[in-house]
């Protein structure tokens, strides 16, 4: 295993001979730094998380409904970072893996319909710390292989001891019949490699259309049932209720906590 004297002398700037290893004080320094990197992206995911759930749980306290389903994040392995730059020739370089690499960090949004993917998205962007580096709209231009999903690349500042730090972050949206077919891609593709059988890919390209008329069936219906209702904006003001309905509507959301628990007896 070479990785760890390839990654000290090209992140830490050395000039090294060939095959040689890097000193402890070169080794600890590297330590240093990789964990610095890593805690980095991790606080970015946790930073992107809490905006989410912000947003999830104003829809579920204040309106009558809520477009985000699922909230999920990952954090990219060392070794899955070492074989994506050399697979995609990144140098691998603190620099290289900040400036090329964009899924380090990565948070999952799920969706209950394709147009809350749009609305989650248009909400996060609009934040003014939050900075859109780069979107790929695999929705409207699916991969070949038929996956489908909204992709944002985001910059968020990191507040940390000595410094702020602005982090990448890989925000995925994706209805939940998109979801349920990338995990089945991505256990197929994770089995078999790269080299994937032709009738498979073919079913998985299949089921990915199935998948989208699902997606577009259950919308129709999901707004049909919102023009019989009358209801046109989810964040709307409520129709208008009596005293006693609207105290008891009050009280079943002036919890906002959840619980009361963990709070001081004094009051």
């Amino acid at each position: 295993m070479t990785e760890p004297a390839e990654l000290a002398n090209s992140t830490l700037g050395t000039v090294a001979v060939p095959g040689s290893l890097p000193d402890a004080a070169q080794v600890r320094r590297l330590m240093h730094d990789l964990r610095r990197m890593m805690l980095s992206y991790r606080f970015g995911i946790d930073e992107i998380s809490t905006k989410v759930s912000i947003l999830r749980e104003e829809f579920r306290l204040i309106a009558d409904y809520n477009p985000i389903e699922h909230v999920g994040s990952r954090l990219k392995s060392f070794e899955s970072i070492i074989a994506k730059a050399r697979r995609k020739n990144i140098p691998l370089t603190l620099a290289g893996i900040r400036g090329e690499m964009f899924d380090v960090a990565g948070i999952r949004v799920t969706c209950s319909f394709v147009s809350d993917i749009y609305r989650v998205r248009d909400m996060l962007v609009a934040q003014q710390d939050i900075t859109l580096v780069e979107e790929r709209d695999y929705i409207a231009h699916p991969k070949p292989t038929g996956y489908k999903s909204l992709h944002l690349i985001v910059r968020v500042p990191v507040y940390l001891s000595d410094r702020v730090e602005d982090v990448i972050v890989e925000i995925q949206l994706r209805t939940i019949a998109m979801d349920f077919w990338a995990s089945l891609e991505h256990k197929i593709f994770y089995k078999l490699g790269r080299t994937v059988p032709r009738h498979l890919s073919d079913s998985l390209k299949l089921a990915a259309d199935v998948a989208w008329s699902l997606d577009t069936s259950m919308e129709r219906i999901h707004e049909e049932v919102r023009t019989i209702a009358g209801d046109d904006d989810p964040l709307g003001e409520p129709e208008a209720l009596g005293p006693e309905e609207m105290l008891a509507a009050f009280m079943r959301t002036i919890d906002v906590s959840g619980s009361e628990q963990g709070r001081g007896s004094g009051l």
